[in-house]
């Protein structure tokens, strides 16, 4: 956000007339800093298009939208001229606020600047302060704005009771960062009060960051003991600045609106909380100018709205509550509207209609000022024209990306750009838009249909199912609707519904969410490439190398893998779904790659090692012929390793390492069995609770914990207990929002805030391994302290549980991921049966590095000396206890790290089912004297590329 600050301000300026104070301020920039030299052409380009005088003796120049390319930093600088000068459109100025804009910051100056335009006497107090910290305090003002919006709403919440809808309401408004957890509890400590018509208030100060309301409703009709409950108000008080809120319930209340808001949508709910009645009329408009709602199209906007002659307000239909009158040039610049942004207009009585109608042309026609259309879908991922293009790759050079899917490809490179879809955005008739918008969506379900069964169970099937309940969705069909009616194509209206939903899940910060916001939009394309009847170019009849800016999971499953050898992306990462699909797929993929990849021609050779993550595009003879070596012994080594995958896992000498598969699914147990595996060394449990739309009950967790166990026929089972949040929320579990929550509520430290959620999943584990071993291993522990909390509720389960309906061969283990886990290993492992080091979270947590950030995640290393140190403690405390040692990460299947680990004396390797084979013949080409050599080798290493290089020289 740009903010003033005393360093941008420049007291007792002269100046002989307005075009000699203009030059004083682009000199002022151009010392900053801030603009080359050229900037000083967009302020007069500016003033010549309409003048920037605001009011109260203001001025704000900033440049056009051209003149962007020459701005080299954001920046502000205040001029102060006592004796005042003439501007050139007559008015009198003292203060010029001289903006350099990268984008439209300017728009956060201008609201901070509203708050002055209407107070007497401002002009002359501008003219006669004589310090900086004058003039600041004069012009800025921290304005506390409180929230109500669609983020803040929680509808259709299956809840119990009013309370349980008041702990709703009060973790949405967590999620959106306007409350803590004090607030949260503090509401948990009270009972909400009733206001009449089914409605409630609960209300607290505490723990309030922003003043905020939230309504909860229920996803039912709900009747109580205290009477019917239509929906709870969540209100986040905070001195006097939640009074607009209290304001906007006792209108809904007056209205006798109150019963109706459990079958509102949030658009509706939004529009009665703004005061609007059902009876007033409603026209949305989009804002498309480059800078947004300033100062210039404001005015007009203004203008437009008093000949007119009836009342108009207007809000944002996003994230503003309040209705403003739009004859008010303060108000409507304070509302802060920025391009792509809707308005809501509305307007009562005769005549309403046409007025909307013309001040909504007026918006979209740009209010004076050139536009151009808005496509959500381009303008969120298309590059900036100005931008120089990307520089080409060069040849028979390694370019780095993020290693998504293991395997060596050699093919040729075939380019496929993201297609762009060409519609008209309004359209005459919503009865046959809506008719081609459900030929549409019924056409996309078909496909995904076809590609289900394509895929034939697995990963795949179950993500494009995922994908065709999506396109189910009732909700994205009615907000369609809803713009069809309003006149928009069936095009655009798909697609503002699509990206409308895709942008509220990314919102939240949250890197599963904006996963499945990938999700929604790959669906959302679907159905716009049938309306637009946009085919992809075919793919040559040859195999090669996919390259794209990214790709949708659809796109993976029907990729042909007979051609396909590898997959190459600019955007992405590690645990899309997209990456997911392609592992499963056995497709060798680098994803995050960066725009280069894309200036790559058709037919260029490439050769991508998707263990590294790297791709040289046009090889030369001797790294092809090198590379082509690599990938023929890859190719016996894996028909070796299939004919001995049934051979016990021991290394050269004999020495006993145990390899087992780790699972997401139940459903793939079979399937590990058939690789090789010695058992189970990872089941995700989490694939069972993310499956269902409300917790599973005993049951359900019983009958499917049982099909892995009896699969593994004896083999031993490790099931992880449910490890969401933070990163991995559940629908049904509503979650706080956090700033990083990888560092949050998630693992262990949530299943602990919900004991009997715990007990339920631990007691199913137990009694669906009755007469079978069984492994619970315990996520995210970082000290003794919740391992024991935990065992607690085992030791008791097996008291309350018969022994013959429940299993006797038990351990309970905890996962080496936090780093004080690790440290303090020791005293764990007095307590503790086992130790199962995850290497992806550990690596993550030493290093400080996100292992799916696009730039850094490449030295996100497992083979770093301070994570071998860690797991080398692990299990030297272990081992001094006679405890077992696993590791069920990403490094378990490094060919280079499989030796090492072996060497610090671990005891298992748990690895995808697909790498069990291949690790059981590593272990075969080395023996346990030569395995701690390497260790000792690689834990005198300094970084985790000499760790690497010594290993490889060896």
């Amino acid at each position: 956000m740009l903010t003033l600050s005393q360093d941008d301000i420049l007291l007792g300026c002269q100046a002989e007339s307005w075009r000699a104070a203009l030059d004083q301020a682009a000199d002022a920039l151009h010392t900053a800093g801030l603009v080359a030299p050229t900037y000083r052409d967009g302020l007069y380009a500016r003033e010549a298009q309409s003048s920037t005088y605001l009011g109260n003796a203001i001025a704000i120049p900033h440049g056009t939208p051209e003149s962007r390319t020459h701005v080299r930093a954001t920046g502000v600088r205040v001029l102060q001229f006592p004796g005042g000068l003439e501007w050139h459109d007559g008015n009198r100025v003292h203060v010029l606020v001289t903006i350099a804009a990268q984008s439209d910051e300017h728009l956060d100056i201008l609201r901070q600047l509203t708050h002055v335009l209407d107070q007497d006497g401002m002009a002359e107090r501008l003219a006669g302060a004589d310090s900086r910290a004058e003039i600041a305090g004069l012009l800025s003002k921290a304005v506390v704005e409180a929230r109500l919006d669609a983020e803040t709403l929680c509808l259709g919440f299956p809840a119990r009771d009013h309370q349980e809808l008041a702990l709703a309401g009060a973790a949405r408004l967590r999620q959106a960062g306007c409350v803590t957890s004090e607030f949260v509890a503090a509401l948990a400590e009270t009972s909400p009060l009733s206001l009449g018509q089914g409605l409630w208030l609960a209300a607290s100060h505490r723990g309030v960051e922003v003043p905020a309301l939230s309504l909860a409703t229920p996803a039912t009709a709900l009747e109580t003991d205290a009477g019917e409950v239509a929906g709870v108000f969540c209100l986040a008080a905070r001195g006097e600045a939640h009074r607009g809120l209290l304001e906007r319930i006792l209108a809904l209340l007056e209205s006798e609106a109150g019963g109706d808001v459990r079958e509102a949508d949030a658009a509706t709910l939004l529009a009665r909380l703004a005061g609007e009645s059902a009876s007033v009329s409603r026209r949305l408009a989009r804002v498309l100018n480059a800078h947004g709602l300033h100062a210039r199209p404001a005015k007009q906007l203004v203008q437009e709205a008093r000949a007119q002659g009836i009342a108009i307000r207007v809000r944002l239909a996003e994230g503003g509550f309040d209705a403003v009158s739009a004859t008010s040039l303060t108000k409507i610049i304070n509302l802060g509207a920025r391009r792509g942004q809707q308005l809501a207009f509305s307007a009562e009585g005769e005549g309403a209609d046409a007025a909307l109608e013309a001040i909504c042309r007026a918006v979209e026609g740009g209010l004076g000022e050139r536009v151009m259309p808005f496509d959500a879908s381009r303008e969120a991922i298309a590059p900036d024209e100005d931008a120089p293009a990307p520089e080409s790759l060069p040849a028979d050079e390694a370019h780095p990306g993020v290693a998504a899917s293991p395997g060596l490809a050699i093919a040729p490179a075939f380019v496929l750009m993201t297609p762009r879809f060409d519609y008209p955005a309004r359209a005459a008739d919503p009865a046959a838009e809506n008719r081609r918008l459900d030929a549409a969506i019924h056409e996309g379900k078909e496909q995904l249909e076809a590609l289900v069964q394509q895929a034939r169970g697995g990963e795949v099937a179950q993500i494009l199912s995922m994908h065709e309940e999506m396109l189910g969705d009732p909700e994205l069909h009615q907000a369609a609707r809803e713009g069809i009616a309003e006149g928009a194509s069936a095009e655009a209206a798909w697609w503002e519904a699509i990206d409308t939903a895709a942008q509220a899940q990314e919102r939240l910060a949250d890197r599963l969410l904006a996963e499945r916001a990938a999700d929604l939009r790959d669906v959302g394309r679907r159905v716009l490439g049938i309306l637009c009847r946009v085919e992809l170019p075919e793919p040559p009849d040859h195999p090669y190398i996919l390259v794209t800016d990214d790709i949708g999971p659809s796109d993976v499953a029907r990729l042909d893998t007979d051609r396909v050898r590898g997959l190459l992306t600019a955007r992405g990462g590690a645990t899309a779904h997209s990456a997911i699909l392609a592992r499963a797929l056995g497709i060798p993929a680098v994803v995050g790659a960066g725009p280069r990849v894309l200036t790559l021609d058709n037919g260029t050779e490439l050769i991508l090692d998707g263990e590294r993550g790297r791709v040289t595009p046009a090889p030369s003879a001797e790294r092809r012929q090198s590379a082509e070596q690599r990938l023929a012994e890859h190719r016996r080594r894996e028909a070796e390793a299939w004919e001995a995958r049934f051979e016990e896992a021991r290394t050269r000498c004999g020495h006993r390492v145990e390899v087992a598969a780790n699972l997401g699914n139940t459903a793939h147990a079979a399937d590990a069995v058939s690789r090789g595996a010695e058992g189970v060394g990872l089941l995700r449990t989490e694939f069972l609770f993310m499956a269902h739309a409300r917790e599973p009950d005993l049951e359900t967790q019983i009958e499917e914990y049982r099909e892995a166990l009896e699969a593994l026929d004896g083999r031993p089972l490790v099931a992880r207990t449910l490890d969401v949040g933070g990163d991995k929320p559940l629908p049904y579990w509503p979650l706080p929002q956090e700033a990083n929550p990888f560092l949050g509520l998630r693992g262990i430290r949530l299943s602990l805030t919900r004991p009997e959620v715990l007990e339920t999943q631990l007691r199913a584990l137990l009694m669906a391994a009755v007469g079978k071993p069984l492994r619970i291993m315990l996520p995210m522990v970082k000290d003794v302290a919740e391992f024991r909390a935990a065992r607690a509720i085992v030791d008791r389960l097996l008291d309350e549980i018969p022994e013959t309906e429940r299993t006797i061969d038990l351990q309970l283990g905890v996962m080496i991921e936090v780093p004080s886990c690790a440290l303090l290993a020791a005293s764990l492992a007095a307590e503790v049966d086992f130790f199962s080091v995850g290497t992806n979270d550990l690596t993550q947590y030493t290093l400080a590095i996100d292992r799916d950030h696009p730039e850094l995640s490449a030295q996100a290393d497992g083979l770093h000396p301070a994570v071998l140190r860690l797991i080398e403690m692990t299990v030297m405390a272990a081992h001094a206890q006679g405890k077992w040692v696993g590791v069920c990460g990403e490094l378990a299947s490094d060919a280079t790290a499989v030796p090492v680990l072996v060497g610090l004396g671990v005891d298992e390797l748990s690895v995808s089912a697909r790498q069990v084979p291949l690790v059981k013949a590593r272990l075969r080409e080395f023996g346990l004297k030569k395995a701690r050599a390497l260790a000792g080798i690689a834990l005198a290493q300094a970084t985790s590329e000499a760790v690497r290089d010594a290993l490889e020289a060896r």
